[in-house]
């Protein structure tokens, strides 16, 4: 690669296509375009205005709106602009400046670009035999072309050229046509059948012209004698460099770059060199690839259809003996045989039956049902699912509980209290629920460095360790405990 000014500029001829009022821009370039062609290349102002509201989306369109669009397309330099002064009759219509506005180069390839995808998905792709055959008739011809004229040679060169890029675009574009999602799924229905002798047919007859060309151009190429490569695109290059052109400088040695990569590349299309499969080879595998996908689909859904149609018949027959069945008894029997399983398991257990009678048939006791679960980790029970049920009653009985059973202990503690403080070595006989609470204080309490905490209702309190080394006990419901002599102190 090399890096040149033209590479590394922003292409502001592309913003149209993106723009705020796209539909605008876009719609006054295709009008351009569409007079381009027609080899009305300088528009004026009002003639754009006019065929823009030939159109009913346009119909609110204004010639201000028209000047404006078109001055946006020749800042983005996608319209070259002359000023028009055959008609001027005044200083002030000269003032005005009304001007011609014609499509740049740029332009005109940019709306090439945008027809051909526009109708990607209509012209498709295909392959081309024909086009190996040209390619070696062309270059079979290479040899003569240093004893002919220079215009000769520029324009077998270009037909060749154009002849190698529409062989490999169409072939790169028919291969990922047939490789996509889409053309797999194709394959697998069954409407498919129809149309695969025919698709099969047209790929093996590119095949065979690939097979009858390929080896003779290979051949072709490796006889040409470098000099003689060298004097032919020489002559090419001569003849391009003689085209007059207008504000454009052509230089040799990127002409004679551009084509000497052109025929390198036409060279490793067709020659195998150093060990490496030429694109030819690698078209050959794919579509052979192709050709045996098909082939195994096809396969599968002609088995299927046949599977198909001989259950079918299978059916009928079964359905037919059924028919000529006597009774119910034998229909039984005959159903054991044609549905019964091929190794039933028997289930044993104690079942309990209606009745012991042996002359009862399966037929005539209810049946034993088992519930079977399968045998994997994985494996859940299903849950009924239940509505929502509303629980803010429940919530407030609950909630209420709450509040009086923290009263009550409240009012229990209080009673354990004396001036101030609670003695554990005076303390009366206490409940456990009331022995909890004063335990959960002194746990508190002793987690803190300053030996305080407070209390559920938010009391202040210190712990008296005054007489700890002292034993004291505790009297309970459920039993009594010796602890340390410990007072609590609430703050007052």
């Amino acid at each position: 690669m090399q890096v040149s000014d033209k590479l590394i500029r922003p292409l502001t001829e592309t913003k149209y296509l993106n723009a705020d009022n796209v539909d605008r821009y876009r719609s006054i370039m295709r009008i351009f375009f569409e007079n381009y062609e027609k080899l009305r290349y300088w528009m004026y102002q009002e003639d754009v205005y006019a065929q823009m509201k030939q159109d009913p989306y346009f119909a609110d369109y204004r010639m201000e709106q028209c000047q404006q669009d078109l001055a946006a397309l020749t800042e983005w330099k996608n319209l070259v602009t002359i000023q028009d002064t055959r008609k001027v009759a005044s200083i002030e219509e000269f003032r005005n400046k009304k001007f011609r506005y014609q499509m740049s180069e740029y332009s005109v390839e940019i709306e090439r670009l945008v027809l051909r995808l526009e109708n990607l998905l209509v012209e498709g792709a295909s392959l081309e035999p024909t086009l190996l055959e040209r390619i070696r008739l062309a270059l079979e011809r290479f040899g003569e072309m240093e004893e002919e004229s220079a215009d000769t040679v520029y324009t077998w060169w270009n037909d060749l050229n154009n002849d190698f890029i529409r062989l490999n675009q169409n072939y790169q574009d028919y291969i990922r046509d047939l490789s996509s999602v889409k053309a797999e799924e194709m394959m697998r229905t069954r409407e498919f059948l129809v149309f695969k002798d025919k698709l099969v047919e047209y790929l093996r007859s590119f095949i065979r012209g690939l097979q009858r060309n390929v080896g003779v151009i290979e051949e072709c190429l490796r006889m040409l004698d470098s000099s003689v490569v060298e004097k032919v695109l020489g002559k090419a290059v001569e003849y391009e460099l003689s085209i007059p052109r207008m504000d454009t400088e052509v230089s040799a040695e990127l002409l004679k770059e551009r084509d000497y990569g052109r025929y390198q590349s036409i060279r490793d299309w067709f020659v195998s060199e150093e060990g490496r499969e030429n694109e030819a080879g690698k078209l050959f595998d794919a579509t052979n690839d192709i050709i045996r996908r098909i082939t195994r689909y096809a396969a599968q859904l002609s088995e299927k259809n046949a599977l198909s149609a001989n259950r079918k018949e299978e059916y009928r027959h079964v359905a037919e003996i059924f028919m000529k069945c006597r009774d119910v008894q034998e229909a039984h029997r005959m159903s054991a045989m044609v549905f019964g399983l091929e190794r039933p398991f028997h289930l044993k257990g104690d079942f309990e039956r209606d009745t012991d009678s042996m002359n009862v048939g399966v037929y005539e006791e209810e049946p034993t049902e088992f519930l079977l679960k399968p045998r994997i980790r994985s494996y859940k029970e299903k849950t009924n699912r239940s509505a929502i049920r509303d629980t803010r009653e429940e919530k407030a009985r609950e909630k209420e509980r709450l509040l009086q059973e923290m009263q009550r202990d409240r009012q229990e503690v209080e009673r354990l209290e004396q001036d101030g403080a609670i003695d554990f070595a005076a303390l009366p006989v206490i409940q456990p629920r009331v022995r909890e609470i004063l335990l959960k204080w002194l746990s508190d309490a002793l987690e803190d460095d300053g030996y305080t905490a407070r209390t559920e209702d938010g009391r202040l309190f210190t712990l008296d360790l005054e007489h700890a080394e002292e034993r004291c006990v505790v009297r309970c419901s459920d039993g009594i405990f010796t602890m340390p002599r410990l007072r609590i102190l609430f703050s007052s």
